[in-house]
């Protein structure tokens, strides 16, 4: 029988140090990610989880090692990289005007998705957001700023999805919905990196994740990923 080919990596690092200036902020990290893999980076307050998750998404250069996304290079200016990349920080950018509906057609449309009423329809409802849609995003509440942020995400093309401490700001019964998604999106072949600081949404989507610790980073499988999160 002949050997199935390997399925590369979408995300690969070795030895990455990230930082600002000339500091580091953590040790350095290596990441493996392939398509329908979901790999969560935790660690406490200020390790430097944000900071890698920018690097991942080209946000920030790299002060060493090595990091390839999508078997190259970062590039953020690439067509092909924004693409195939989604990503949600904890950063608010919206258009002064349009409503919540009015940015997620944009983006639909944008990436070329096709009968986008009707897939914007569909995640306003996933993320609670049908009778919010007509509504600018300074008038809204924090957490619904930030479900429209994920939904901006989720209505979109993507192999690989980064989102940096998603279960911020949401309620439970968001939150559940939130790991089914992420769920979903592996089932499908996309493959996810998150930040993470909830124990429970970890072992619902029963991920391995990088510790990005004080002296080093160390690949855990959920269960002893959970206990870690538990000390930090």
């Amino acid at each position: 029988m002949a050997a199935q080919p390997k399925t590369p990596d979408l995300v690969h690092a070795k030895g990455l140090a990230v930082g600002y200036g000339a500091d580091t902020v953590c040790p350095p990290v290596d990441l493996r990610l392939r398509a329908g893999q979901v790999l969560a980076v935790i660690g406490p307050n200020g390790a430097g989880k944000s900071t890698v998750l920018r690097a991942v998404l080209g946000l920030l250069e790299p002060l060493g090692g090595t990091l390839e996304v999508l078997g190259r290079e970062v590039d953020e200016r690439s067509v092909d990289f924004r693409a195939r990349v989604a990503g949600v920080l904890d950063d608010d950018a919206w258009f002064p005007g349009l409503t919540a509906r009015e940015h997620l057609l944009l983006t639909a449309a944008g990436h070329g998705v096709r009968n986008t009423s009707t897939v914007v329809d569909a995640i306003l409802e996933t993320f609670g957001l049908t009778d919010h849609q007509h509504g600018v995003p300074s008038a809204m509440s924090s957490g619904q700023r930030r479900r429209l942020l994920l939904a901006a995400a989720f209505v979109r093309p993507r192999d690989l999805l980064v989102l940096d401490e998603p279960e911020a700001r949401l309620d439970t019964s968001m939150r559940h919905a939130l790991a089914e998604l992420i769920r979903e999106e592996a089932a499908g072949g996309t493959a996810v990196l998150l930040a993470t600081h909830d124990p429970v949404l970890l072992t619902a989507l029963g991920a391995e994740a990088v510790h990005v610790g004080a002296t080093r980073c160390t690949r855990l499988s959920t269960a002893k990923a959970v206990a870690t999160m538990s000390r930090d």
